[in-house]
């Protein structure tokens, strides 16, 4: 983890930089957990770590990143919601594919599509590559658990 500009727990916002290390990827999620806990969002913990797990992962293996790119998460709270974005250096869009039954990886937007309410990628403004994003609702999350039969904290257990 190169850098954290986490608020206090009453803030909104949490913004973290990493490098490609795959151990940031717990790192970051140990802090999207305690930011849902002290946001009162821990219903969405199960999806949203794994959403993040998948995005900052991807970035990881295919980001360009320097010294001076580092890749970044943000964590915003609303109402009953949660957006985390992934940036990183790289312009090139991730496309989902359709993996071979027997791969190992490919699976990663999948899984954030069938978990998120939205996704995305935007270009990011004055520097160069994306940020990947998604949207997590408490209402969206109930209505998957509804829809599966319930179980599990958010819905996907």
């Amino acid at each position: 983890m190169y850098g954290n500009h986490r608020l206090n727990p009453t803030s909104s916002i949490v913004v973290l930089r990493w490098s490609t290390d795959p151990r940031c990827v717990a790192y970051a999620r140990l802090e999207l957990r305690k930011a849902l806990a002290d946001w009162g969002l821990s219903v969405l913990e199960d999806s949203a770590v794994l959403i993040l797990s998948e995005l900052l992962s991807n970035a990881g293996l295919h980001a360009k990143v320097t010294p001076e790119q580092t890749i970044e998460t943000r964590y915003f709270r609303s109402s009953g919601a949660l957006r985390i974005e992934v940036h990183d250096g790289s312009s090139e869009r991730p496309h989902p594919r359709v993996p071979d039954s027997e791969a190992v990886d490919g699976r990663g937007l999948f899984l954030v599509d069938a978990l998120a309410d939205a996704w995305g990628v935007v270009e990011r403004t004055g520097r160069p590559g994306k940020a990947i994003w998604a949207e997590l609702s408490v209402k969206g999350a109930a209505e998957r658990n509804a829809a599966l039969g319930g179980g599990g904290r958010s819905g996907r257990g």
